[in-house]
């Protein structure tokens, strides 16, 4: 039997070959390593702040992503009307004979069944043209006359449509001179949404995220996960300054936009609702309320909107109340009468 051992001078030569050659993987893996990082902490970013970070289960031919939760999308539908993005949505709400006005309150009310089966028995379009951030008239007057609406019947939540501030993304359309650019973008990443989130739906995340109809405006949304909202309650208290700022608003909203029009305001309800105030707007315009009795039990989700068995309940009840005027208007047989004198 043969035993070979190394030399005392083969021996360095092999440990110093052997060094080297781990100081060369050394840097490599570490290069490796580091990528892995880097792409795990970006595909993380990609999932929490940007589309990325909801489902695309509410896309179809009929919806498009109205808002998203990921901290760096947020909200589209602003943009889709103020820079005419989806022109189809415009098309739908200018051909309604029913308009819907109002902040999200309205449409999360009437994003519902009840409403598409009335609307279906009428044998009449209507469109939600609601907005989310409590949204009001400032960009409701951007908007109404690039659709140029032919609806007979106008419906108004109260609430605080009548405020003339810029929110948060009217602002944005209004004075950053890249809001195109951003709108546009946004849309882009819709397309490459849906596609990847559809097959590979584990890439992308569960944040709150609201679909919308281009034929109805209609909403419908995922992905709520916050704390049961409170029970609805009534204010009946009114604040003569909120009142005198809204009616005088009103009137000039309603002379330009609905003249010759049936109008019905009315108010959904929510936490907290100032039912007060928008009786005394509707009294000062020679105008009625039109709302439903209170129903009990109605819950919101967040304080502010009602959760979906509330807005069915709801929104049924406001068509047994406010149905027969809406039929008799869109037969001709009934319009608004003048605004109230000061």
């Amino acid at each position: 039997m043969t035993i070979t051992a190394l030399s005392s001078k083969a021996w360095p030569k092999t440990r110093v070959m052997a060094q080297k050659s781990v100081s060369a993987i050394r840097p490599a893996f570490y290069i490796c390593v580091v990528s892995v990082a880097v792409i795990a902490s970006y595909a993380y970013w990609i999932r929490t702040h940007t589309i990325f970070a909801c489902q695309a289960d509410g896309y179809s031919a009929d919806r498009y992503v109205a808002y998203c939760n990921g901290e760096n999308y947020g909200e589209y539908e602003h943009g889709a009307f103020a820079f005419d993005l989806e022109p189809s949505a415009e098309k739908f709400a200018a051909r309604a004979d029913v308009l819907v006005l109002g902040s999200s309150r309205i449409q999360v009310a009437l994003s519902t069944t009840p409403t598409a089966d009335w609307f279906s028995a009428a044998l009449a379009r209507y469109y939600l043209l609601g907005f989310a951030y409590n949204e009001n008239i400032v960009f409701a007057e951007q908007i109404l006359p690039k659709i140029i609406p032919r609806a007979k019947v106008y419906v108004i939540n109260v609430d605080d449509f009548f405020e003339q501030f810029e929110t948060t993304p009217v602002r944005t359309i209004f004075h950053e001179p890249g809001a195109l650019k951003q709108y546009e973008t946004k849309r882009f990443w819709q397309r490459v949404h849906e596609p990847i989130c559809k097959v590979l739906a584990v890439l992308c995340g569960n944040k709150f995220v609201i679909f919308r109809s281009r034929e109805t405006g209609a909403y419908r949304e995922n992905g709520w996960a916050g704390p049961k909202g409170a029970l609805v309650s009534y204010d009946d208290s009114v604040d003569l300054d909120v009142v005198d700022r809204y009616v005088v608003a009103a009137r000039d909203f309603l002379s330009r936009f609905t003249r010759g029009k049936c109008v019905i305001l009315t108010m959904v309800p929510y936490a907290g609702t100032k039912i007060g105030n928008a009786n005394a707007v509707a009294t000062a315009l020679g105008m009625k309320l039109v709302t439903p009795p209170i129903l009990e039990g109605l819950r919101t989700d967040d304080g502010s909107h009602l959760d979906q068995p509330s807005a069915k309940r709801w929104s049924e009840a406001f068509f047994q109340a406010a149905g027969p005027k809406i039929r008799s208007c869109l037969e001709g047989q009934q319009a608004s009468p003048p605004l109230a004198n000061p």
